[in-house]
């Protein structure tokens, strides 16, 4: 059901892969509520996906870019504001990779070539975004920024790996240039904690559906799930959310502030 929360709004979503992921899903739900926007995704990415089925249901328009060069981010920006009609309101940083992940290889054994490319793609890019949105003046006075984390910024999940300190890298410069763009032009900057959530990458992770179920039986409300991540994604973009910025959400049942659960203790045999 639409509230038209969206309605007159313009936004960039950045990596909407398949229908299991949580940028498609708040492409839908943008669209929903009435917004326009253009989908990007780097070119590898966009070859193994299938968002130009997502931009045909949603009338968008798909601008290929790597979010680790300056000068894609640019022409993204330049070709979106030209499309859309203006500037944005609202941007989805929904990256992540890890080569180290991918290969299986130990945090302790980590191939630093690797991490390098780790905190780059699923970090570093946040900083270029804000950046060059911030240098070609791209964002409207209340516009909001979106970037998806996970509560191993903050706890220690083993084979989480170097993507843990990646979260970690992409909270901090949510605070940090969510200070200064907030001064200079009132755009609020956030990232959203979610619950484990069974998208192609989350599953990708060694022990994924360890994790998804240890966290569905520690969080009173259990899971967030994909759809209701991509409500909440709304609801930070909408006009309803404009004094909130620098935070990092968490949207995980309940998970983050629970210490244990009863259903976890009567799992537990002594």
């Amino acid at each position: 059901m639409s509230n038209g929360l969206l309605k007159g709004k313009k936004g960039i979503i950045f990596g909407a892969l398949d229908p299991n992921s949580i940028a498609w899903k708040v492409a839908m739900r943008a669209h929903e509520e009435g917004a326009q926007f253009t989908l990007t995704n780097a070119p590898v990415a966009m070859r193994l996906g299938a968002i130009n089925e997502l931009a045909q249901a949603t009338g968008s328009q798909v601008i290929p870019a790597d979010a680790t060069v300056n000068e894609d981010l640019e022409k993204l920006f330049i070709s979106s504001m030209e499309i859309l009609g203006g500037k944005v309101d609202f941007v989805l940083h929904s990256i992540g990779m890890s080569p180290n992940v991918r290969k299986s290889i130990a945090y302790t054994d980590t191939n630093y070539d690797f991490y390098h490319k780790t905190l780059d793609i699923s970090a570093m890019s946040l900083h270029r975004v804000l950046r060059t949105s911030m240098k070609l003046d791209a964002i409207n006075e209340w516009g909001s920024v979106v970037a998806l984390t996970y509560i191993a910024a903050q706890r220690v999940f083993p084979d989480y790996n170097d993507m843990a300190d990646a979260k970690a890298l992409l909270e901090s410069i949510t605070r940090s240039f969510g200070y200064h763009y907030g001064k200079a032009k009132k755009v609020r900057v956030n990232t959203i904690s979610q619950s484990p959530t069974r998208t192609t990458a989350g599953s990708g992770v060694k022990g994924f559906d360890g994790f998804f179920t240890f966290a569905d039986r520690m969080s009173p409300l259990g899971n967030a799930s994909a759809e209701s991540c991509a409500d909440y994604c709304i609801s930070m973009f909408s006009d309803l959310t404009r004094m909130v910025t620098m935070q990092n959400l968490f949207h995980d049942g309940g998970y983050s502030y629970t210490g244990v659960s009863q259903d976890i203790m009567d799992g537990i045999k002594e």
